[in-house]
């Protein structure tokens, strides 16, 4: 038979199995976390710091990073591995697979709220391509369906599937899919990318647990993604495996413990300090908290419980960036927080925030959201370029315009062989409208200030809450519920950490100095009475549809130090106002950072500058350099370094000239 005619019949084959399956049984009456966020498509953005960051996403980031995996073959090797064209395995990593994934998940949160019937179209002809490359029983992994005797990495060994899966990352790959797969089937309502993800995760189900393969994947990320494939349908089976694979960490029954790099010297029930490959670990304590919650596993809560009170005591820096060691992408010894050689991967910063979001859910408590917050505005959105189409790797806290930190780089680059942090930020952007608000019983949170409006249902009863504010620029928040329920509705208002004199939930950071205005809050003109419960300013009243709530946060500029244990900041200040972090860049201060001093009692002012940087709060003052002679210097937003070319730039500053 002519070989075209084949590859039609196939092409033909592959659309009825994706669009046939029954999903019938998908079920939302399952047990999940106490609080429930409040979905990103029931929340619509009038905010101008993330209107824009978003919208280049979804023009300029998401087009670009499809671009790049049509040019670097990512797709093509899906093609070809399905037998839709000829050729070899083309990129030089094992989970090249993954940034399809993550790509295809950003574009689908992106619809969800955006309708674009061309790109729909689009990742539908990739998923059609990606069910070609599957093979008969569920399994897909390119580099391994195309040749399992090559290696497309060195430090990755060849062999059949499932072959030294510290390293080969088949199960990662696939953790991916099933996210992607189901931000696709939330988004477009279609069952054509979830049908091919239940269908691995199966085969998966069938292939690993007790008496069967027991070795974890070297690098987690399956665990959540098998937990959303839970949520879709209700099969318990794919909850246990999740489980199943943290449990085996730490378990030496069935497989070679790999070591604390990830995360698999002790069981994860015992581990108290954050250690290794730090986005390997925040993504297994994301996916630990999920066990924790959905299970009732009192056990895995106390640890990440544990865990996450070393990270923010002793290993977050100062822009909620994680892992301090370019060596092994990892977590240093406690309170090591090195500035010029710090790594703080963007992934690990998009980690940080799935990883805290969690935790709010559980718990409920604002400090949290303050950890959330502090990662958001500072380490993870500095990992793109305000185009949408260059990033960093690596977020550095200092700059000598001579170590190449990022991959090689002084500043953001297009891609990298390694994309992950490119990929990833696509995908996690469109969904930031998601943790600005929660609901639990008759309460609803208000985790960010975001101008937004929200449609949340209470009893079945449909209650509208906005916001209008230039956050983080100032502290001017206006709040309006409207509500048509005859019972009250307590409305619970996050006071930010930095408000509050907690730049972090714990003693690693402080302010020098005290807040003495922290925050007002006037009902329809009028001062009201509220309790304070975990961090929320908590308001119980039945809601009139003209209530006006205006909330002030002062922003004054605030310095930070860090614990004495920290060396690399001992006898330095850093800047913050709000929830920002400011830095210094070479182009703005004679080329000169390192040489500048700021004494206690320097004054320093803020303004909104509208032709730098997008527009940005600037921070000036006439400070001293080391030999005491007056300097002026400006600060900006850390995020928004290097767009003006490479140089030096630093986060912490000289106290004092000595």
């Amino acid at each position: 038979m002519n070989k075209c005619i084949l590859l039609n019949i196939k092409v033909i084959l592959i659309f009825i199995i994706i669009y046939s399956c029954d999903f019938d049984n998908f079920r939302k009456d399952i047990p999940d976390y106490p609080i429930s966020p409040v979905s990103f498509n029931s929340v619509s953005l009038a905010d101008s710091f993330w209107n824009k960051r978003i919208e280049i996403n979804r023009t300029a980031t998401i087009p670009f990073g499809f671009n790049k995996c049509e040019e670097e073959g990512r797709i093509r090797n899906f093609a070809k591995a399905g037998g839709l064209m000829e050729g070899q395995y083309e990129g030089l990593m094992p989970f090249d697979d993954s940034d399809v994934y993550k790509i295809i998940e950003g574009a689908s949160y992106s619809m969800s709220v955006h309708p674009d019937k061309k790109l729909d179209a689009y990742v539908d002809s990739i998923i059609t391509i990606i069910a070609a490359a599957q093979e008969d029983d569920g399994y897909i992994c390119t580099w391994k369906t195309l040749n399992p005797d090559t290696t497309p990495a060195w430090w990755v060994k060849p062999g059949p599937r499932w072959f030294n899966l510290a390293s080969s990352h088949e199960l990662y790959n696939v953790g991916h899919m099933y996210e992607a797969a189901y931000a696709h089937f939330q988004a477009t309502g279609k069952r054509n990318f979830l049908n091919i993800a239940l269908k691995n995760a199966d085969l998966i189900a069938d292939t690993f647990g007790p008496g069967k393969n027991m070795e974890p994947p070297g690098h987690q990320i399956i665990e959540t993604g098998l937990i959303k494939l839970y949520r879709a349908t209700g099969s318990r089976k794919y909850l246990d495996l999740a489980k199943f694979f943290l449990d085996q960490r730490g378990n030496a029954e069935g497989h070679e413990l790999g070591g604390s790099y990830n995360q698999d010297s002790i069981p994860v029930i015992q581990q108290n300090e954050a250690v290794g490959h730090a986005v390997r670990a925040v993504y297994m304590y994301a996916g630990m908290a999920d066990i924790a919650a959905i299970m009732r596993d009192s056990l895995y809560l106390k640890a990440i419980d544990k865990i996450w009170e070393n990270v923010v005591s002793k290993k977050i820096y100062i822009t909620g960036g994680l892992g301090a060691r370019h060596q092994g992408e990892s977590f240093g010894n406690n309170y090591e927080l090195p500035n010029l050689t710090s790594y703080n991967e963007t992934c690990a910063a998009i980690a940080n925030v799935y990883w805290n979001h969690r935790m709010f859910l559980v718990h409920g408590h604002a400090k949290y959201i303050d950890v959330l917050e502090r990662t958001l505005y500072n380490g993870l959105i500095s990992g793109v370029s305000l185009d949408g189409k260059a990033f960093f790797y690596p977020n550095c806290l200092a700059s000598d315009g001579k170590f190449k930190f990022n991959q090689g780089s002084l500043t953001r680059q297009p891609w990298f062989n390694c994309s992950c942090c490119p990929s990833n930020i696509i995908r996690f952007m469109p969904s930031i409208p998601g943790y600005i608000y929660a609901v639990k019983d008759n309460s609803i949170f208000v985790n960010l200030f975001i101008a937004s409006e929200a449609k949340i249902s209470l009893d079945g009863n449909e209650v509208k809450i906005s916001q209008e504010t230039n956050y983080p620029w100032d502290g001017n928040v206006n709040i309006k519920v409207d509500s048509k329920l005859q019972s009250a509705v307590a409305l619970k208002i996050r006071i930010p950490g930095w408000s509050a004199d907690n730049p972090v939930p714990s003693d690693l950071y402080r302010f020098l100095d005290d807040n003495q205005n922290k925050f007002s809050i006037l009902l329809n003109g009028e001062p009201v009475t509220y309790e304070i419960d975990r961090g929320y300013v908590v308001l119980s009243r039945k809601w009139n549809q003209n209530d006006m709530l205006k909330i002030n946060f002062t922003m004054p500029v605030r310095r930070v130090i860090a614990h004495e244990l920290v060396k690399d900041d001992q006898g330095k200040v850093a800047l913050t106002r709000g929830p920002i972090v400011y830095c210094a860049e070479g182009i703005d201060n004679n080329n000169d950072v390192f040489n500048l001093v700021i004494p206690n009692d320097v004054e320093l002012t803020a303004h909104y500058q509208n032709d730098l940087l997008g527009g940005v709060n600037i921070i000036n003052g006439v400070v001293r350099d080391k030999s005491g002679e007056k300097r002026q210097m400006m600060a900006i937003p850390y995020y928004s370094w290097s767009h003006r070319g490479p140089g030096e730039m630093t986060v912490w500053f000289q106290r004092n000239s000595e």
